[in-house]
C-alpha cells in the first residue's frame, strides 16, 4: 500500500462483456478511480475474445497500478456451454492480473451481495445503490457489469479490513 492508499481492481468477467471497477481506499474511505466494460468482438473466435480481455486488463492495470484484484466466482449455470465460456473469461482475467503481479481474491455473488447489502440474494438495483453510496457517487451512469465489478472491489476492501481487525 502506497501513500496514495490501496488501489484495487474488481472484475465481473464474461466472454462478451467483462466489467471492471478500480477503487482507491484511504483511511477506510473508498473512492472511484475508473469503471467500465471490456466488450469483446462476438463474431470472433473465443481465443481472440479472451485475448481482448487479457490485453485490455493488462493496459488498465499498468495505467492505474492496482496492487490487488478481486473477481467474482463462477456461478452454477444450467447451461454447461455458458459456464465454460464464463470460466474461460475468468481465466483470462485472472492470468492478466497474475502476470502483472497482483494477488487475486475470489468472491461468490452471494458473498458480495451480503457484504454490501446484508442480504445474499439482494436484487442488482440494491447492490448498485450501495455501490454508489459507498463511493459517494450521486447519479451513477455505469453499466450493470461495471457496477457488479465495483461491488466486488468494495467487498474485497471490506473483507480485507475485517481480516486485519480480527487478525485472520
Amino acid at each position: 500500500m502506497s501513500e496514495g492508499g490501496l488501489v484495487v481492481i474488481g472484475l465481473d468477467p464474461g466472454s462478451r462483456v467483462t466489467g471492471y471497477g478500480i477503487v482507491r481506499e484511504i483511511s477506510g474511505q473508498a473512492t472511484l478511480i475508473e469503471t467500465g466494460t471490456i466488450r469483446t468482438p462476438v463474431k470472433k473466435d473465443m481465443a481472440t475474445r479472451l485475448g481482448v480481455i487479457y490485453e485490455q486488463l493488462e493496459v488498465l492495470i499498468k495505467t492505474h497500478g492496482p496492487v490487488e484484484a478481486a473477481i467474482e466466482n463462477v456461478f452454477v449455470s444450467k447451461n454447461p456451454s455458458s459456464a465454460l465460456k464464463l470460466g474461460q473469461a475468468r481465466g483470462a482475467a485472472m492470468a492478466a492480473c497474475a502476470m502483472q503481479g497482483l494477488s487475486v481474491a475470489e468472491y461468490t455473488p452471494t458473498k458480495v451481495k451480503k457484504n454490501l447489502v446484508g442480504v445474499g440474494h439482494a436484487p442488482k438495483d440494491q447492490v448498485a445503490f450501495m455501490v454508489a453510496h459507498c463511493l459517494g457517487v450521486k447519479k451513477p451512469k455505469w453499466a450493470e457489469d461495471a457496477s457488479d465489478a465495483l461491488a466486488v472491489a468494495i467487498c474485497h476492501l471490506n473483507e480485507r479490513r475485517m481480516r486485519k481487525l480480527t487478525g485472520m
